[in-house]
């Protein structure tokens, strides 16, 4: 019987892409997905909504990877892949995680999709990526800043599409 699908999102930054596109492949060892911890924690949230919260967080990744590459464009970039559950180990540390841990590269076949913040974005991005440690620190300014920044949804790209935006 094949390995069950498990879908995850790659927190990543467009350099990680162009990685993605030259290799066929993306290493990152942290990923978030639908993990049992997060749906104790939220218990009355259907299945989307649960997928909302890892992708978001996800997204929160993406600019911790950006505080720490001051020369990466302030852009957040998500990739949404579906790995055989055997690929995938739960942190489950605390209740509501959805952090998992990836045993080896993403291959670009399992890629399901791409999410990239807008041009316009990227002031509120770069503001976000400042301060974001600092936010999830408890800091009640920062996180301000970086609620500004999930204001902005990501635009979602086909797989078909990563010639063109990487």
């Amino acid at each position: 019987m094949p390995d069950q699908l498990i879908r995850v999102y790659v927190p990543a930054t467009l350099a990680m892409l162009s990685a993605l596109r030259e290799r066929g492949e993306i290493s990152g060892a942290e990923a978030h997905a639908v993990t049992p911890a997060l749906r104790e924690w939220y218990a009355e949230g259907d299945e989307e909504e649960l997928e909302y919260v890892a992708f978001t967080r996800a997204a929160q990744g993406a600019l911790r990877l950006l505080r720490h590459d001051p020369g990466a464009p302030r852009r957040r970039v998500v990739i949404s892949a579906d790995l055989p559950a055997g690929a995938v180990t739960r942190e489950d540390r605390e209740l509501g995680s959805s952090e998992v841990r990836l045993a080896a590269p993403v291959p670009l076949a399992a890629v399901a999709a791409i999410h990239i913040d807008g041009q316009g974005a990227a002031d509120d991005i770069a503001a976000a990526a400042d301060v974001v440690e600092e936010a999830l620190a408890g800091d009640p300014d920062a996180q301000f800043t970086v609620d500004g920044a999930e204001d902005h949804e990501l635009e979602w790209y086909d797989v078909s599409e990563l010639e063109t935006i990487a």
